[in-house]
């Protein structure tokens, strides 16, 4: 019995799920409304608040699960060794997290966590973004007198800055790819 009432309830998230994706795939995140999807999914509202918290819980799997796969994509790839080569090969991650105003948002908003408890797929995208970054960096040709965690720590969070300026009507002449190659110039470039 207790088997059967597993495989509902995991068949019914995955319809859940898969319902939010075609709903996004038509209107965006920000359009996407819990009636939508349980309409979609053809279970009653009741049943969504049974699998998510709220419509934000379940985008940040929805989000998480776009981010690993741009992550996947990120990691498949040649390990870039110039600060072109290391924006062109995040470029999916960071075009995900650029999508929609709303995507920025909701990833700042879940990127980090008070308590453990309160971590989710979003902050362990952070994560992984980083470990990423810093891999790339221990075998890259860029500045040694700081460790690689330090300067994988600061490409994420010139990665975060460049796009929030990029939502920035005081910033927006200045594009996101030419302003982070700015900033990782000059914090990875190696000191004479």
């Amino acid at each position: 019995m207790q088997k059967t009432i597993q495989k509902r309830t995991i068949k019914t998230r995955a319809k859940l799920l898969s319902a939010a994706e075609k709903v996004i795939q038509n209107g965006g995140y920000e359009a996407l409304r819990v009636e939508e999807v349980v309409k979609a999914a053809g279970v009653a509202k009741g049943t969504f608040f049974a699998h998510f918290h709220d419509k934000d819980a379940l985008m940040e799997i929805l989000i998480a699960n776009k981010l690993n796969a741009c992550l996947n994509q990120a990691e498949a790839g040649t390990p870039p060794k110039t600060v072109p080569q290391i924006i062109a090969a995040l470029e999916p991650v960071h075009g995900c997290m650029t999508s929609e105003r709303y995507v920025f948002d909701l990833l700042i908003r879940y990127s980090g966590a008070a308590a453990i408890a309160d971590i989710g797929p979003i902050a362990y995208c952070f994560e992984r973004y980083f470990r990423v970054v810093m891999l790339w960096l221990e075998a890259a040709q860029m500045r040694k007198d700081v460790p690689s965690e330090l300067l994988a720590e600061g490409v994420q969070a010139f990665a975060i800055q460049a796009m929030s300026l990029r939502y920035c009507a005081l910033h927006s002449a200045t594009t996101f790819t030419d302003r982070l190659e700015t900033y990782l110039d000059a914090w990875l470039t190696p000191t004479g």
